[in-house]
């Protein structure tokens, strides 16, 4: 569950004293994200320990945690942070190191769903990195134990776990049992 808690820019977010909690920026909308609960994070971990590892061993680019913000709209501003994203080395070597929010959409962002989550704002999500150019969204199901991929809103493929999960052009060479992540 998200609650909207006031207006701001990208810049202002970047600024705002930390308190404990997690902020995404809707249009301009501060967003108020909970702590995550015990499942959400041993999923998200599971599959994000794996593709780091595979991204670092082959030197791909770099495997970003759940508190990275991208900014993938400007005016009024939209900043995401997945629970866990992925930029190729080429992008990180155009763009460089820098204090702040990736300018736009990671290749890769992951959402794991919260029992606090609603279909409906994980779609939103889905959308909104997808409009902004990102290559693939991963959605990791607790409840259903399956994993949607999306490379568009009309290409989409749905994993369970007696699949494998690949990486495609995106991440050459990774691919985990669905299973994995879930057990």
């Amino acid at each position: 569950m998200t609650t909207a808690i006031e207006r701001l820019t990208a810049e202002e977010l970047l600024r705002k004293p930390h308190d404990g909690y997690r902020y995404e920026l809707v249009k301009g909308e501060l967003i108020k994200m909970p702590p995550a609960g015990n499942i959400h994070g041993k999923r998200t971990m599971r599959l994000g320990w794996r593709l780091a590892r595979h991204v670092e061993a082959n030197n791909l680019g770099v495997v970003f945690a759940a508190k990275t913000g991208f900014k993938l709209v400007t005016d009024p501003d939209t900043v995401r942070a997945p629970d866990v994203a992925f930029v190729t080395k080429t992008r990180i070597e155009e763009v460089g190191e820098f204090e702040g929010f990736w300018p736009g959409a990671p290749d890769l962002a992951v959402e794991v769903i919260s029992p606090g989550d609603s279909y409906t704002e994980v779609e939103e999500k889905v959308e909104e990195y997808l409009n902004a150019r990102a290559r693939a969204v991963w959605v990791v199901d607790p409840r259903r134990r399956t994993i949607t991929v999306y490379r568009s809103l009309t290409d989409i493929t749905i994993l369970t776990e007696n699949d494998t999960l690949d990486g495609g052009d995106i991440i050459p060479g990774f691919s985990c049992r669905v299973a994995e992540v879930f057990g």
